[in-house]
């Protein structure tokens, strides 16, 4: 591994934490004793992402997460829980026993976890994603999150009130 700071190919481990899908792995430098942080991942080979034109092309986890970020923009969410949303989906996504996954299987997903974390992120990705004709289709979107969000709060009331 090489020191970002002073390209020194030596350094020593100083702590490693495991996760379920990475290892974090703290290291110091040999020659300028300065930390930095590495993560491992285990590489998934072969997953392609079927596009909406019959094009192929490998999943990317970069592109993902970029997605998400723009979604996300000048949003109150901790970059860890954004993260998390791409660990999620890969993970799933590498869990079925498939070599290939539609890029609308990845669309709903994402837009699963954007809906439980952020209304405006989630309304963000789905004019993107659902390519939305008018204005009208919007609005009709926004009132079926508003009803799903009144359910879910009644919901969660009838649950405490039964306790």
């Amino acid at each position: 591994m090489q020191c970002p700071y002073c390209g020194n190919q030596e350094n020593k481990v100083v702590d490693t934490r495991e996760s379920p899908d990475s290892i974090r792995r703290r290291r110091q430098c040999n020659h300028c004793g300065r930390r930095y942080t590495t993560y491992e991942r285990i590489a998934h080979i072969g997953l392609m992402v079927i596009k909406q034109d019959g094009r192929r092309e490998a999943f990317d986890r970069q592109k993902l997460l970029a997605g998400l970020l723009k979604a996300c923009a000048k949003r109150p969410i901790p970059m860890q829980a954004i993260e998390a949303i791409v660990d999620e989906i890969e993970m799933e996504l590498n869990s079925h026993a498939q070599s290939e996954v539609d890029s609308q299987q990845i669309g709903q997903m994402v837009m699963a976890h954007l809906r439980k974390l952020d209304d405006v992120a989630y309304v963000r990705f789905a004019s993107v994603y659902r390519r939305f004709a008018d204005l009208d289709a919007l609005a009709l979107e926004i009132q079926r999150l508003k009803e799903r969000k009144q359910r879910e709060a009644e919901e969660r009331l009838q649950v405490r009130m039964a306790i």
